[in-house]
């Protein structure tokens, strides 16, 4: 790992911690191998240090960084992630269907709830998962979210009804999204900590792919096979990844002595992390309106069916190299640098791009993959920037409770978007105004965060 001299970062703690403190530098003690949140260190001097991370005999205070194992989890972890992110990722194929078939009689509004209710139990349910993650591991947690994902997926084929939906795609299918999301990135956390964000962007370029498959896929199949049998298609290819899933994804820490399996509000006390929460907060209040409407607003300004479908496909190609490359970055120049430039660029799409479009497509289409490719890293590096003010074997916790409050705006934000949306009679520029200010929000937060923590220089990496 390289950087230019003169910059700082924040490294794991090692045995390297003797040579700085010969070099009158300070270290801050805790579970081997976490990011610390007090220590900052010259580059110059530690940079020679890292290998040994990947060096060094493996026990419990050290990374493998990679390895047969290592692969094997993010392997288990993608295959987990297309599954319950590309259900996630295809909600907006799903509504636009409902819309105008199954729900035509319903507003735009109560559609919605079905949907932010599935994405706030994707959340919220970490509260409890990631602390039993912490102290028992994945494999329970990731085999009762496969029966409930799948049992929500092949149940939400013979709904006909809102109530039936609520029951079947929002409660079965958002627990069992929690279930297997939760700890198919926590489990990354235990083999990498100097690329852990590129580990995890790679995992969570897993839910592009599925939101590229399936948006693609299932127009197809609902006119010639019908709605039924194509969402039984798509529940039988993730009871394949599933599988794989339960197979791979593994745990290398032991359980800590005497954890608790319950979540900690106490952390909040820690005002870096309150603030980079609420950050997240309105960061994922304004994701996934985008996600869910986009294909809507398409068809509202006349674009074809076809291709208003396809866009949702085209937004997750560009959220593909949106979740990896950043991660990728983020290792080597700092995970919350990296995060308040792609929410700048979020922020700045919104209102820039989309709010001007008016339905024009060039201008639709350019927005879809700019704005896949900057809001990927909204799902791939915030875990990993929570990851970095925790020890690891807290990280379970630290993520779970963080996304307990978040899920509440995960809640909210789509009905709010549809309230919106038909308070302005159908204009999408109240919905977008909307988006753009949640964005504006998360970027305040997130760099309040970086700043108390920090200071102001850019030549710290963080």
């Amino acid at each position: 790992m390289k950087h230019s001299a003169g910059q700082k970062c924040q490294l794991p703690t090692t045995e390297c911690e003797e040579k700085q403190k010969s070099d009158g530098g300070s270290s801050s003690h805790g579970h081997a191998g976490m990011i610390s949140p007090l220590q900052t260190v010259d580059l110059e001097k530690t940079a020679e240090c890292a290998p040994t991370l990947s060096q060094s005999v493996l026990t419990g205070d050290e990374y493998p960084e990679g390895g047969i194992r290592a692969y094997s989890v993010i392997f288990g972890s993608f295959c987990g992630l297309l599954a319950a992110l590309g259900l996630m990722n295809t909600q907006g194929t799903l509504q636009a269907y409902l819309s105008t078939h199954q729900l035509a009689n319903y507003s735009e509004s109560s559609i919605g709830w079905i949907f932010g209710l599935y994405i706030f139990l994707s959340f919220f349910c970490g509260a409890q998962i990631g602390p039993v993650f912490d102290a028992k591991g994945p494999r329970w947690l990731i085999f009762s979210g496969s029966i409930c994902l799948i049992g929500g997926v092949l149940g939400m084929a013979e709904s006909t009804k809102f109530w039936h939906f609520i029951l079947t795609f929002s409660l079965l299918g958002g627990i069992g999204t929690s279930l297997i999301f939760t700890p198919a990135i926590s489990a990354i956390g235990h083999f990498f900590v100097i690329n852990r964000g590129s580990a995890t962007g790679l995992a969570a370029t897993s839910g592009s792919v599925g939101g590229i498959i399936f948006p693609l896929l299932l127009p197809k199949l609902f006119s010639t096979i019908g709605f039924a049998w194509a969402t039984r298609v798509m529940g039988l290819i993730f009871l394949v990844l599933v599988i794989i899933a339960n197979l791979f994804i593994k745990s290398r820490l032991p359980p800590k002595a005497g954890a608790s399996m319950w979540p900690d509000f106490r952390i909040f006390k820690n005002e870096i992390f309150a603030l980079t929460t609420i950050g997240v907060f309105f960061i994922e209040w304004g994701l996934f309106i985008p996600l869910s409407y986009l294909s809507s607003y398409a068809l509202h300004y006349g674009i074809s069916p076809t291709f208003s479908y396809q866009l949702l496909a085209v937004l997750n190609a560009g959220s593909f190299f949106g979740r990896w490359l950043p991660g990728y970055f983020a290792d080597r120049f700092g995970r919350f640098n990296l995060l308040i430039l792609t929410v700048f660029l979020c922020f700045i799409l919104t209102l820039v791009v989309w709010l001007p479009a008016l339905g024009n497509l060039p201008a639709t289409c350019f927005f879809a993959v700019c704005f896949g490719f900057t809001s990927g890293s909204n799902i791939s590096l915030t875990p990993v920037c929570m990851g970095q003010l925790c020890q690891t074997e807290e990280y379970g916790r630290y993520y779970a409770t963080a996304y307990t409050i978040v899920s509440l705006s995960c809640l909210t934000g789509v009905p709010i978007a549809g309230q919106l949306l038909a308070a302005d009679g159908g204009d999408y520029r109240g919905l977008i105004l909307f988006t753009g200010m949640c964005y504006l929000g998360g970027l305040i937060c997130i760099v309040a965060a970086r700043v108390l923590k920090v200071g102001w220089s850019f030549n710290i990496v963080f």
